[in-house]
């Protein structure tokens, strides 16, 4: 959910500057790039891709509600041209070579161009793919499967198509959400369903599956898994898909099996075709008029364009129906609403990137550190780079060096595979020492344990210091270690004998959130959840002090109407003490937390279950002997609790919802008389 409102906010950031500042950019064009920096935020850089020209028809020939965009090994144009019933072919210059199926086709929606230079088209009014030769001549057609396999239910409305290399046809039929549909384009006969989208199961969908009967389940339109809205098959024959208003695998890089290998963030809800350039880059364009570049494994590279707001301006577009990548990497996007094609070329800034790429992926890795580097020069806020440059060091094993680009990438994994290493080589080195240190810190507690107890100098200085002075408070502070050893005699001397005081255990709240802050902004790089900068000490101050007054307080009510013999101060003191194991194991899982790699992050895991664990079954024990329940009434007071404190939370939003709106009433009557003032 929190990335698909990133997403959505993103989105709305880019169209909203595309409309109030159309001028500003990094090569006054009227658009700007982005790429995506190691955390998931975006960024602007240079400008990737620059619009060189413009396509309003082949010739004489106009579009009208094109669909589909193919290129030929020649370079040539292939435009489904769906609202003329046909497809023209022309040149990068917009001259005319050729309209084929003119007498054939309805509504070609989708084309493609296989390798032995043939024309698949598929067409939604038809119900047929058309197969082509480039000259136009129709070779061949394929209706509707009749295997029982294929399903007497089963839609066949091509929307389409795509082939690979074995002659294996590839359909997307609208509203058959069976998956792609394959069919062997020398016999004909149909081979099976090919790679179905999955249905997300939600909380919702769960509780209708087990109140609903099967007819209303039946009439339920989220039980059907959603239909791949376009494909494309790479020189390696694996199939990319694209499906809108999905959040999950809205992208899919299948091998033969028909498993997605990729893991992508898709950026864009309304996905509507995708590509693939020399580099094996995966090119996705969105609806909305904005074009996406990766990495072939999944890693945002640029995003540009974005939607016009009607005054024509060149790099933006009514909408995006389909984008095809030539061998020069230039890239060619087809507006069914302008009804045109811009072909956009790569950028100086581009094709460093690309070159550092390709280095990189040929396993040139000392030749790839310099075009990353001046990359950084270049933009250092380009995070991409410094993970290339950081691989690089990494293969060379220049483990400091790539330690220190993957920090600035924030790259966890490769950070901390460089880290692994780093520290196995200090370790070998410090191995000897380390044993040494901890020998000689052994022979010292024996020997301060022995002169102790012969001499007896510690028990008898805290002696003279409780004569002298009254150490209530740091007796109640040390008491806390005994929740450790005997939680049930240590809540008894909280009731009874006032071992402990609101002030003491207000100074260990102030320390758990001493701990809270350190554990959230300085736990080891590769185990933090915030982003480097990022702080909120005044809110994160705020909600623990409120989380733990609203629980004890809420708590405390419970109790009093629940016949609780517990009082404010104990229920406060005892709830507070309850957290012993998290003040005292705490502090070194945040040492640990900076020296230990994702190998070990089990350790941290068990570790912090294993304290919030225990804390949990010292409150239940703390709630059942401050107030004399049993076993059961603790469990009942504890659910009460819960319940109240979800009460409370939601009266306290609702006060915040009318104060808010009542100040925003106040402060729009103040503007509206300092208005009326300043026009009289």
């Amino acid at each position: 959910m929190l990335k698909k409102n990133k997403m959505i906010t993103f989105l709305i950031f880019l169209v909203t500057f595309s409309l109030v500042n159309p001028s500003h950019s990094l090569a006054n064009t009227a658009y700007k790039t982005f790429t995506e920096d190691g955390y998931g935020n975006y960024v602007e850089t240079q400008t990737a891709y620059t619009v060189s020209e413009t396509i309003f028809k082949f010739g004489d020939e106009l579009f009208r509600q094109a669909s589909d965009l193919k290129i030929d090994q020649n370079g040539l144009l292939y435009v489904s041209d769906t609202g003329n019933g046909r497809i023209l072919v022309g040149t990068r210059d917009g001259e005319l070579v050729g309209i084929i199926g003119e007498d054939v086709l309805a509504r070609p929606n989708g084309i493609f161009i296989s390798e032995d230079e043939k024309l698949y088209v598929a067409d939604e009014v038809e119900a047929k793919v058309f197969v082509f030769s480039l000259e136009g001549e129709l070779l061949s057609e394929f209706g509707r499967p009749d295997s029982i396999l294929f399903g007497s239910s089963s839609t066949f409305v091509p929307e389409k198509v795509a082939v690979d290399r074995r002659d294996n046809i590839y359909i997307i039929s609208r509203g058959n959400s069976n998956g792609i549909i394959q069919i062997n384009a020398n016999s004909g006969q149909f081979i099976g369903y090919f790679s179905p989208n999955r249905t997300v199961v939600t909380p919702l969908t769960m509780f209708r599956r087990a109140i609903f009967s099967e007819e209303q389940l039946a009439r339920m339109i989220d039980m059907v898994p959603p239909t791949a809205h376009n494909l494309n098959i790479d020189d390696r024959g694996l199939v990319y898909t694209v499906t809108q208003g999905v959040s999950n695998e809205a992208i899919k890089k299948l091998n033969m099996a028909g498993s997605n290998i990729i893991d992508m963030n898709v950026f864009d809800p309304f996905p509507s075709s995708i590509d693939i350039g020399p580099l094996e880059n995966i090119f996705v364009a969105g609806e909305n008029g904005f074009i996406y570049e990766y990495t072939s494994e999944g890693n945002l590279l640029f995003v540009f364009g974005g939607r016009d707001d009607g005054r024509q301006r060149v790099g933006l577009f009514g909408k995006i129906s389909a984008i095809v990548v030539d061998e020069r990497g230039h890239l060619y996007a087809l507006d069914p609403e302008k009804n045109q094609i811009q072909i956009f070329e790569p950028t100086e800034f581009t094709n460093l990137v690309h070159e550092a790429l390709t280095l990189y992926q040929n396993g040139d890795y000392e030749a790839s550190k310099e075009p990353w580097q001046e990359v950084i020069r270049l933009n250092s806020l380009f995070d991409f780079a410094n993970l290339g440059l950081g691989e690089a060091y990494f293969k060379e094993e220049n483990y400091e060096a790539a330690l220190t680009s993957f920090r600035l990438a924030k790259y966890k994994d490769g950070y901390s595979d460089a880290f692994w290493e780093l520290r196995n080589v200090w370790m070998r080195e410090n191995i000897i020492n380390l044993l040494y240190i901890a020998l000689g810190l052994f022979i010292l507690k024996k020997i301060v344990s022995r002169v102790e107890r012969k001499y007896r100098i510690w028990n008898s200085f805290k002696s003279k210091m409780d004569e002298k002075y009254n150490l209530k408070l740091l007796k109640d502070l040390v008491f806390i270690k005994n929740m450790i050893r005997h939680p049930i005699d240590s809540f008894y001397s909280i009731k009874y004998e006032n071992k402990t005081s609101i002030l003491s255990s207000t100074i260990f709240i102030f320390l758990f959130f001493v701990l809270y802050v350190l554990e959230k902004y300085y736990s080891g790089f590769i185990f933090r959840t915030v982003e480097d900068g990022e702080f909120a000490i005044g809110t994160d101050f705020v909600m623990v002090f409120g989380v733990f007054l609203l629980v004890i307080t809420c708590n405390y009510l419970v109790c009093t109407i629940n016949d609780g013999e517990g009082k404010f101060q104990h229920i406060y003191s005892g709830f507070v003490y309850s957290f012993a194991p998290y003040f005292i194991i705490k502090p070194f899982v945040i040492i640990f937390s900076n020296i230990l790699t994702f190998n070990e992050v089990y350790l941290l895991n068990f570790t912090n279950f294993f304290i919030y664990s225990w804390v949990a079954i010292l409150i239940v024990i703390m709630i059942k002997e401050i107030n004399d329940y049993t076993l059961k009434e603790t469990i009942k007071i504890i659910l009460l609790t819960m319940f109240t404190i979800l009460i409370a939370v939601l009266l306290i939003f609702i006060v915040y919802v009318l104060v808010a709106q009542m100040l925003s009433f106040f402060v729009s009557i103040f503007n509206e008389g300092v208005y009326r003032i300043e026009h009289r």
